[in-house]
C-alpha cells in the first residue's frame, strides 16, 4: 500500500507549494545558467538550455524528490579547455559519455560510497559551498548605484518577514514581484535579467553532436566526461544527502546516479552542457516548501515558457532581487551551529571540517575539498584505531617459551608495530603468538606474520600462532606464505 502511494506523494502531495517553489527556482536558475556558460566558454543558451532539460528528466528519472538539477560551476570550470581546443560539439558527445559513465556507476551501485563521507566532511562541503555562494554574489555589489543596495536590503527583508504573514505563497516569489513592480513602474535603473547575456527566444533543437564518431574522438572527450561524471556525481550525491537530512526523508542514491546520467545525455542532445544537482537552488525550494517532484519539473518547465513567452517580463526583472535571493540561500545553507561546535567537537573533526571549507574556498573546486575532507578524516580514523592495538608479553617460569599477547585491530596501519614488538631474536626455545583478542584485517596484517615467523624459524624459534578467530583465519589460510615455505622446506 505504501509502496504503490509513494510514486503520487512524491509528485501530487503538496502541487500548489510545489508549483510555487518551482518558479521562484526558475528565477533563480537564470543568472547561474548564464554565469556559468560564460565560464565554460559557450552561448549563454548552452547552459539555460541544459537547465530546462536537466531539471525537467531529473523530475521523472531522480532518486532525490524536490532536489533541482541543471547546469553548475562544478562541471562547468572542467569544460573550457574542451570547448577552446575543440569547440562545442565535442563538448556536447563529452556530455553523452559523462551521463553514460553516471548511469554505469548507478548500475554498479556506487551510490554506496557515499557512507565513506563523515559529518565533518558534510558539513564543511555545506559551509564552504554557502561561502561560495556569497562570493559569486560580490559582483552584483561592486560597482552599482547605491539604489541597488536598498532594493537588496528591501528583497532580504521581505525574505525573512513576509513568512510571519503568511506560508501560502514563498517569500522569495514575493520578494522577486514586488522588487519586480517596483523597479518597472518607478523607472528605477539598475541591472535587470536583460544585463546579463542574450536570451534563447526559441525552442532547444535535437540533434546528436556533430563529431566524427573515431577513436580519436573518444580519447578526447573520454578523460573529459570521466571527469565530469565523477564531480558531478559526488555534488550531486552530497546535496542529496544534504536535502535529506533536511527533509528528514531517504532517497536513493543508486537511481540519482542513473537520473544523472540520463538528464545530461538529454542535456547534450538538445543542445545543453553537463550539470548536476544544485544545493543553492535546491535549498531554495526545500525552504520554500517544496518537496515533490513536481517542483523540479515547474523549474525546467517554467524556466522554458519565461525563455520562449515570457521573455519581455523576464528581461525586467532586477539581478537585486536575485542577488537577494542567493544572499538568504547563503545564509540559510551555512551551518551556524557548526561555529560553536568547533570548540567542544574533537579537534580532529573540526581540523577535517576546517580543512574541507579551506580547500574549497581557496580552489573553488567543490571536489577536492571533499577529497581532502575524505582523506583527512581516513587518517585521523586509522590512527583513532591503530591507539586501539596492545602487544604484551609473558616468560614462562623456565624461560624457555615467550608468549605474546596481541589485542585489538592488526591491519595496515598497526601492522609495522605488530611486527616490531615480537622480539624473535631473544634465546628462548619457543614463541606463542595469542591473537585470541585481536582481528587480522588486511594483506598487510597477514605479511607482517609472515615476517615474525618467518624471522624466527630462521633463528630456529619454534612459532605457533593460537585464537585465530574465523574471518582472520580464512585470511591466513588465502595469503599468508610461512606454512607454505615451512612445508616447501620439508623433506619429502
Amino acid at each position: 500500500m505504501n509502496t504503490k502511494s509513494a510514486p503520487i506523494r512524491d509528485w501530487l502531495a503538496n502541487p500548489r507549494l510545489d508549483i510555487l517553489c518551482g518558479i521562484v527556482v526558475a528565477l533563480a536558475l537564470i543568472p547561474e545558467a548564464i554565469g556559468f556558460s560564460v565560464v565554460a566558454g559557450v552561448d549563454p543558451k548552452v547552459g539555460l538550455y541544459a537547465s530546462v532539460v536537466i531539471a525537467c528528466v531529473i523530475a521523472f528519472t531522480g532518486g532525490r524528490p524536490a532536489m533541482i538539477s541543471a547546469a553548475t560551476a562544478s562541471t562547468a570550470v572542467l569544460m573550457t579547455s574542451l570547448v577552446h581546443d575543440y569547440g562545442v560539439q565535442y563538448l556536447f558527445a563529452a556530455t553523452i559519455l559523462m551521463g553514460v559513465f553516471q548511469i554505469a556507476a548507478g548500475l554498479l551501485k556506487l551510490g554506496r560510497l557515499m557512507r565513506f563521507v563523515s559529518q565533518s566532511v558534510l558539513t564543511g562541503f555545506v559551509n564552504a559551498l554557502a561561502i561560495l555562494i556569497f562570493m559569486a554574489q560580490v559582483p552584483q555589489l561592486v560597482g552599482v548605484p547605491p539604489v541597488t543596495y536598498a532594493l537588496i536590503l528591501l528583497g532580504l527583508a521581505i525574505i525573512y518577514g513576509f513568512p510571519y504573514l503568511t506560508k501560502a505563497v514563498p517569500s522569495p516569489l514575493v520578494a522577486i514581484a514586488v522588487l519586480t513592480a517596483i523597479t518597472a513602474t518607478v523607472g528605477i535603473h539598475v541591472r535587470t535579467v536583460a544585463d546579463l547575456g542574450q536570451l534563447p527566444t526559441a525552442l532547444p533543437n535535437f540533434g546528436f553532436p556533430q563529431v566524427p564518431f573515431t577513436l580519436a574522438t573518444l580519447g578526447i572527450i573520454a578523460p573529459v566526461a570521466l571527469t565530469l561524471a565523477a564531480v558531478g556525481l559526488l555534488e550531486s550525491l552530497l546535496t542529496a544527502q544534504i536535502v535529506d537530512d533536511m527533509t528528514d526523508t531517504p532517497s536513493g542514491k543508486n537511481r540519482e546516479c542513473i537520473g544523472q546520467g540520463l538528464a545530461n545525455m538529454a542535456s547534450a542532445v538538445f543542445g545543453g552542457m553537463g550539470g548536476c544537482a544544485m544545493i543553492g537552488q535546491s535549498v531554495i525550494n526545500v525552504s520554500s516548501g517544496g518537496r515533490g517532484r513536481l517542483s523540479t519539473l515547474v523549474a525546467g518547465v517554467f524556466l522554458l515558457v519565461l525563455l520562449v513567452i515570457l521573455q519581455r517580463l523576464l528581461a525586467i526583472v532586477p539581478v537585486a532581487a536575485l542577488t537577494a535571493v542567493m544572499i538568504m540561500v547563503s545564509i540559510n545553507t551555512f551551518s551556524w551551529r557548526s561555529l560553536a561546535r568547533l570548540r567542544t567537537n574533537p579537534w580532529q573533526s573540526s581540523v577535517v571540517m576546517v580543512a574541507t571549507v579551506g580547500t574549497v574556498v581557496a580552489t573553488a573546486d567543490l571536489s577536492r575539498g571533499v577529497l581532502v575532507g575524505v582523506l583527512l578524516s581516513g587518517v585521523f580514523f586509522a590512527g583513532k584505531v591503530a591507539r586501539l592495538s596492545r602487544i604484551a608479553s609473558v616468560l614462562s617460569d623456565d624461560g624457555r617459551v615467550r608468549t605474546y599477547i596481541v589485542e585489538g585491530q592488526v591491519f595496515f596501519v598497526t601492522a609495522g608495530t605488530f611486527a616490531e614488538a615480537i622480539d624473535v631474536m631473544e634465546p628462548v626455545e619457543r614463541i606463542v603468538i595469542d591473537v585470541t583478542a585481536a582481528h587480522f584485517w588486511d594483506i598487510s596484517a597477514i605479511g607482517a606474520l609472515d615476517r615474525v615467523v618467518t624471522k624466527a624459524r630462521r633463528h630456529a624459534r619454534e612459532v605457533e600462532v593460537i585464537g585465530l578467530n574465523a574471518a582472520s583465519a580464512t585470511m591466513v589460510e588465502r595469503f599468508a606464505t610461512h606454512d607454505k615455505q615451512a612445508a616447501s622446506a620439508a623433506p619429502h
